[in-house]
């Protein structure tokens, strides 16, 4: 298998986690928290898709989604290219507020789709393309890649326990 092949099917495992995580869903239900403070389904599934769109964008050195796509609104945010999610305090957790599941679906396909576009084609020497100076050792493209990877992965695996929870609630 080629690098590119083995990152696309890494990758591809994710969108069908991000759909069953939000399918059917009202936008109450993608705002509750199993306790207070705690991360809500649309947080995690909007943070996980801001983090790909972010690094995907920056690699590709383009503009990201977010910015230039029309979602922000639709989960009561601004376009800020610099919010991910990263460090978020319960009351900015809270304050992403989507209108249903279709919005979070509607950009995290289309960040998908941007990704699998890069990942296509890749070669082994690609990956050791230095993208970020500001850590020692730097960050090369394949570790940034294996690290929104494995973000996206441990966020939509938190959102399916939280679905989970929800389930057990009366909600």
């Amino acid at each position: 298998m080629n690098v590119d092949g083995l990152l696309v099917e890494l990758f591809d495992r994710i969108p069908e986690m991000v759909h069953e995580a939000v399918d059917g869903l009202t936008a109450e239900q993608l705002h509750w928290a199993p306790a207070p403070g705690a991360n809500t389904i649309g947080w995690l599934v909007w943070h996980l898709t801001r983090i790909q769109d972010d690094h995907v964008a920056d690699l590709l050195g383009e503009d990201q989604l977010w910015v230039t796509g029309p979602w922000a609104e639709r989960l009561g945010l601004r376009a800020n290219p610099g919010d991910t999610g990263y460090g978020h305090t319960a009351k900015q957790v809270a304050a992403v507020r989507p209108d249903g599941p279709d919005v979070l679906v509607e950009y995290f396909d289309a960040v998908s789709a941007r990704t699998r576009d890069l990942l296509r084609g890749l070669k082994p020497k690609d990956l050791d393309r230095i993208v970020d100076e500001r850590w020692d050792p730097p960050v090369t493209m394949g570790v940034r890649l294996v690290s929104v990877a494995n973000d996206d992965v441990a966020h939509v695996a938190q959102a399916a326990y939280v679905r989970g929870l929800l389930r057990k609630s009366k909600h």
